[in-house]
């Protein structure tokens, strides 16, 4: 067993369980550490490692959700079984637009727009994009308020929400509670879809699955909360999906394993379960009472940065 080897592997599952979360591109962040800290590995495995990593991070989301996503739970009543099988069905139904269009194009979008300046400009452009997006949602809940439009018309009841007291919000928490979607059980399957369809402008390295899905969401007149925890559910079958796949197109070329490469898969999964267990506690309380422009600024930075060093090292 190569140390140094496992030691680039525990490296890349820490900045694999930080970003596939946050949205700031996991993928992106991935090939620009390449550029760095590259492993002694083929290219087959690499492409497969860069994909089947995420298993970890997915299993989180798994034992942090398992009340919310298992429809077998004795602790919920016929109707909350009910909505659990709804709301699988919405996260199955999101996911055909990038299950369409991303199998036969995921290879294509690597090989064609995998290299740096094409993620630094994601990283800016979407950026952007969540401090616009961020700007507008807070300057139009506040002339709500002032007006006295958003206490009559932020909803009430649910089982997550009460109805707000307008008066001692942030114009971040202001533009939350103008969101026609509070949480999940307020999810319509237009907006459902509308996140999914959002979702496939992923297939662009730098431009994040979960920034995608939430400048979607938001746009839709989702909450940041919920939003956010449809985004994790998301990852679900998106991610079993695309390691299956990278699995199997792994072996069909007749590769297999070394010991030294399963320790290293073995071991990038583990830390990505681990980091995301921290990251996905850390977003959702983070979202509770702050936007995503914070985020939008990290990306524009780094892209700059990108651009920069790559320009300069030409």
């Amino acid at each position: 067993m190569n140390l140094i080897e496992m030691l680039k592997a525990a490296l890349y599952g820490l900045v694999e369980g930080i970003t596939e979360w946050l949205p700031i591109s996991s993928t992106g962040h991935m090939l620009l550490l390449k550029q760095f800290v590259a492993m002694d590995v083929t290219d087959d495995f690499w492409n497969m490692f860069l994909v089947v990593i995420q298993l970890g991070a997915i299993l989180a989301v798994l034992v942090l959700f398992f009340f919310q996503l298992n429809p077998f739970s004795r602790r919920k009543s016929a109707d909350e079984r009910r909505s659990t099988w709804t709301l699988w069905a919405k996260i199955i139904v999101a996911c055909l637009p990038a299950a369409v269009i991303g199998i036969p194009l995921s290879d294509w979008m690597d090989e064609h727009f995998g290299s740096p300046f094409v993620i630094a400009t994601a990283l800016i452009v979407y950026g952007v994009a969540f401090i616009v997006i961020e700007t507008a949602r807070e300057r139009r809940a506040r002339e709500l308020a002032s007006s006295g439009a958003l206490a009559s018309s932020a909803p009430s009841g649910g089982r997550h929400f009460a109805r707000p007291d307008v008066s001692t919000m942030s114009a971040t928490e202001l533009a939350d509670a103008e969101a026609p979607v509070q949480d999940l059980d307020h999810l319509d399957w237009r907006r459902a879809i509308g996140i999914g369809c959002f979702q496939v402008l992923s297939l662009v390295p730098g431009t994040s699955r979960s920034g995608s899905t939430i400048i979607g969401g938001l746009l839709l007149g989702c909450s940041r909360t919920a939003v956010a925890e449809f985004t994790f559910y998301l990852a679900v079958p998106v991610m079993f999906g695309a390691s299956g796949l990278k699995l199997v197109k792994y072996f069909v070329k007749g590769n297999t394993f070394t010991s030294n490469e399963a320790m290293v898969l073995v071991v990038g999964c583990v830390v990505a379960f681990l980091v995301s267990l921290a990251v996905i506690r850390f977003l959702m309380g983070f979202v509770k009472k702050h936007n995503f422009k914070p985020f939008g600024w990290y990306r524009i930075a780094l892209g700059i940065v990108v651009i920069a060093y790559f320009a300069l090292a030409a």
